[in-house]
């Protein structure tokens, strides 16, 4: 095992902002590199954050963030919710706000979660992919005629579901994945609660 210093424990606290007692354990566990240690104490924090999310803490808190493009045709509005005022006017909190509503200009999500999609949507895809990919393989089996649909249909859901979208900062990220990290900077809950975005010459249903 490494031998710890007390100056180590004291930079990489500066680093982290993580607990004497935690930063010794991931400089122990690490043999004494300060960045596997940082490493591990942000993946730790992302595990505890996942934890929080949807844990019935109660978010009444919060932002709601605007875009409006250059040309003023396109604009957008996001309701993220926190727990505390403070957390909603950290930085951490604000620059996610931001990115998000950019994000959502651009990618032009539908829904925020999957569970949002409506199965009469779901069903429709899914019968197009069928019919798609019987077209292209019409002598495969059909337990791989379903394996080559299901993962058409788990492609659809990253174009249309922002949770799962890659996200326009970081396309190795998801919104869903930088949500959590940023739960574990801030440290507490945090929802993507609403959004909606407007373009000239949408289409809107009713008209």
């Amino acid at each position: 095992m490494a031998d710890v210093t007390a100056q180590m424990v004291k930079d990489l606290r500066e680093v982290t902002g993580a607990g004497p007692l935690d930063c010794k354990k991931a400089l122990e566990l690490n043999g004494g590199d300060m960045q596997k240690a940082i490493d591990y104490l942000r993946e730790k924090g992302i595990a505890k954050a996942a934890k929080k999310l949807g844990a019935g803490r109660s978010m009444n808190e919060g932002l709601v963030e605007t875009y409006l493009h250059f040309n003023r045709r396109l604009g957008v509005m996001v309701e993220v919710n926190c727990e505390t005022d403070f957390v909603a006017n950290t930085a951490a909190f604000k620059n996610f706000c931001k990115e998000l509503a950019l994000h959502i200009a651009n990618l032009s999500p539908q829904y925020i979660r999957r569970e949002e999609v409506p199965s009469a949507v779901i069903d429709a895809e899914r019968d197009i992919m069928r019919r798609r990919t019987l077209d292209e393989s019409p002598n495969k089996p059909e337990a791989v005629i379903e394996k080559i649909v299901d993962g058409r249909m788990e492609k659809f859901f990253q174009e249309i579901v922002l949770m799962e979208q890659p996200s326009l900062k970081d396309d190795s990220k998801t919104i869903s994945q930088l949500l959590s990290e940023t739960v574990a900077e801030v440290g507490e809950s945090m929802m993507i609660r609403r959004f909606a975005r407007f373009s000239i010459g949408d289409v809107v249903e009713g008209e």
